[in-house]
């Protein structure tokens, strides 16, 4: 047990590393090629931060543990919202224009309702990740093609490399993606054995701490884009990691391993969905994200991990 918890850790800080490299060597190529803030945040970041469950997702699978992959991606899109945007909105108010807002929702609302739809019967089979796939294609291509303002102050952002070229930067990518991979592993490991140990459901283990332990680049990317004036490039980086947990994460995991789940899945699937309703509702109603919204999106939550551990939900 306690090397299981030793693992968790260890996979805990391996993907906060992993996932730091990665952001940093992605930002400084983003903007070499003069992208926007919310395209940096959407695409570069929201690929970057969604390694994570990437790995996980793929190894769970390969290791006969299904609920982990789907429950990771579920959870970490709500940790996403409730947990990221809301601590990051409570502590730095969040702004976004409304041209791009109104871009960028459909995306996310046609993949939130497209997984919610696909995996209503519990699996998620080879052809449904093909089309998943070609979802994550066509995003891609839609979000370069957009043309915004470039930002033009990431030359005083800080990391690694910062003097350095592009092969620098690359290089980081890379070091950043080996992190993921063995963070990853260490805490499949640990979260599936000690959820055997305690007779603890998987779901719930991928659902709350994989999913919050693979959302900490999205937590950390979003505090650091806040407080240095990024605020769109928050929101992008949570509506892109949504965007790319559904349709790059799950459908390269369906399409190597179609996966079917033991698990009643229903109400988690029918909690995102309205999680993500409830963000759109929120960002709308005062054209940004309020301290208070922030709260809000805190407490929806804490609520829903605390109906998943009393079984209530």
């Amino acid at each position: 047990m306690l090397l299981d918890s030793i693992y968790i850790i260890i996979g805990l800080a391996l993907l906060y590393y992993g996932g730091d490299l990665l952001i940093s060597g992605s930002l400084r190529i983003a903007q070499a090629f003069k992208i926007s803030p919310f395209v940096i945040g959407a695409t570069v970041m929201g690929f970057g931060t969604s390694a994570p469950e990437l790995s996980v997702s793929l190894l769970a699978a390969f290791q006969g543990s299904p609920e982990i992959s789907i429950g990771n991606v579920i959870g970490s899109n709500i940790a996403n919202i409730g947990l990221v945007l809301g601590l990051t909105a409570f502590l730095v108010p969040l702004t976004i224009e409304q041209k791009i807002l109104r871009r960028e929702t459909p995306p996310l609302l046609i993949a939130t309702f497209l997984i919610l739809f696909l995996t209503w019967d519990n699996e998620l089979g080879r052809w449904e990740g093909i089309l998943l796939l070609a979802g994550v294609v066509l995003y891609t291509w839609r979000a370069f093609r957009v043309k915004d303002e470039p930002s033009s102050t990431l030359e005083s952002e800080g990391g690694y490399f910062i003097n350095k070229g592009i092969v620098y930067q690359f290089l980081l990518i890379v070091a950043g993606l080996i992190l993921l991979v063995a963070g990853a592993k260490a805490m499949v490991e640990g979260g599936v054995n000690i959820a055997r140990a305690f007779g603890i459901s998987e779901w719930f283990i991928g659902i709350s701490i994989i999913a919050v332990g693979t959302s900490l680049p999205e937590i950390i990317s979003s505090l650091m884009s806040a407080f240095r004036g990024h605020g769109e490039m928050a929101l992008g980086n949570v509506f892109g990691s949504n965007i790319f947990n559904i349709l790059m994460v799950l459908g390269a995991t369906a399409t190597a391993k179609p996966l079917k789940v033991l698990e009643v899945i229903h109400p988690d699937l029918l909690f995102t969905t309205g999680l993500t309703c409830l963000l759109l509702v929120l960002i709308r109603l005062e054209h940004n994200l309020s301290k208070r919204d922030g709260v809000i999106l805190l407490t929806a939550y804490v609520g829903y991990i605390a109906s998943k551990a009393t079984g209530i939900m």
